[in-house]
């Protein structure tokens, strides 16, 4: 799978020319990237999703330091004032003070393996497969980081296209976005693409699937999006001769280009104060069967509380004939790096790359979604 996320990242922060030589004649130290040491501590807690208070706390001081004087930095640092600034605290002034010293800070050698789970050695060929994720949140709706940072860690892990999958407007309480935002979204997305070419952002959605089946979004609008993620996120408990011909709808809708995490379910020690959420009801093999026929791809939800379709499904899916998507659901940077989880069960089912529709490349994927042409 390569270098570790921390290092790829850091090594990114280097390339911009942020590390510095301390000392104007004679050398002296390399100092690190002390920005990019606290982005790579808050990745970490990110992927082992450690609570969102102690990531801030990382993010913002890593902010400071982006909008600081190099010079006074360096100062604060020597003098052991650093904590005088806004937004910096005790530990992250250390991780600051040791990275301008080009050390490696030590708060960084201890979150380093936080999270990262080893799998089988053909797991980390699927893996290695992927040119990008199809499910992502940004602070548009419920995740917890902008729209380009998103991108650049998406980026930095080795993708070539990372799909913008923020949330649909009756999902209020996770900030879903209306058609006038979305649209605005686009035009952000536009600009950022500018930017950061060749690798890409595609316009996309986690549309909720409505009770009568029907996707929460206009349909023009829809249309103009480079892929849809649709979902189930309310009303799971519905009986499953009512669930069954509710995702058969949106399954069979033009827009639908992927079924996200079709159970719903929360595993034991997730969600709910750890007691997990059942799965919902539904005739898997009817289910599965529409998405080989309408070439909807099922999702393989990397999130470790989800791991969603259970493995028994999954199998059920890889049987009918159905394509897959291996997405994280990523709702911040370090999450990102969880596609390797979904790998490892995918593997496990029988899922080779060339039923993985994210394993292909942005012109091949765009055909499959019939948006090819654009951008």
């Amino acid at each position: 799978m390569g270098r570790p996320l921390h290092r790829r990242l850091r090594g990114l922060a280097a390339r911009g020319g942020r590390a510095r030589r301390r000392g104007a004649r004679g050398g002296g130290a390399v100092s690190r990237d002390p920005a990019g040491d606290l982005r790579s501590i808050a990745f970490c807690l990110e992927r082992a999703l450690e609570p969102s208070y102690r990531v801030r706390a990382f993010r913002t001081a890593a902010a400071v330091v982006d909008g600081a004087d190099a010079e006074d930095l360096r100062h604060r640092a020597q003098h052991g004032t650093l904590t005088e600034l806004k937004g910096i605290g005790k530990v992250t002034a250390t991780v600051i003070t040791e990275s301008l010293a080009g050390e490696e800070p030590v708060y960084l050698r201890r979150v380093q393996t936080l999270g990262d789970t080893p799998v089988s050695a053909g797991a980390a060929l699927l893996r290695a497969a992927l040119k990008g994720d199809l499910h992502t949140h940004s602070d548009w709706s419920d995740g917890g980081s902008p729209i380009e940072e998103m991108a650049l860690a998406a980026r930095a892990i080795g993708h070539d296209y990372v799909v913008l999958t923020d949330h649909s407007p009756r999902l209020t309480v996770a900030n879903g976005l209306s058609p006038e935002r979305l649209r605005r979204q686009l035009d952000v997305v536009a600009g950022i693409n500018e930017r950061l070419h060749p690798f890409r952002i595609l316009t996309g959605i986690e549309c909720d699937i409505l009770d009568d089946g029907s996707l929460d979004q206009e349909p023009e609008l829809l249309a103009e999006l480079d892929v849809v993620v649709a979902s189930v996120h309310s009303a799971l408990r519905m009986p499953a001769d009512e669930m069954t011909p509710r995702m058969v709808a949106a399954i069979s809708n033009p827009h639908t280009d992927v079924l996200g995490h079709c159970t719903g379910r929360y595993v034991a020690g997730h969600g709910r104060g750890g007691k997990g959420r059942p799965e919902s009801e539904f005739d898997a093999e009817i289910v599965f069967a529409a998405c080989a026929r309408f070439d909807v791809a099922v999702e393989v939800n990397s999130r470790p509380e989800r791991q969603d379709p259970p493995k028994r499904l999954l199998r059920l899916a890889v049987e009918a004939g159905c394509m897959v998507a291996i997405d994280t659901d990523a709702h911040a940077p370090g999450q990102l790096d969880w596609q390797h989880l979904g790998c490892e069960r995918a593997y496990l089912c029988g899922v080779t790359a060339d039923r993985v529709v994210n394993a292909w490349g942005v012109d091949e994927l765009l055909s499959w979604t019939g948006r090819a042409g654009r951008g």
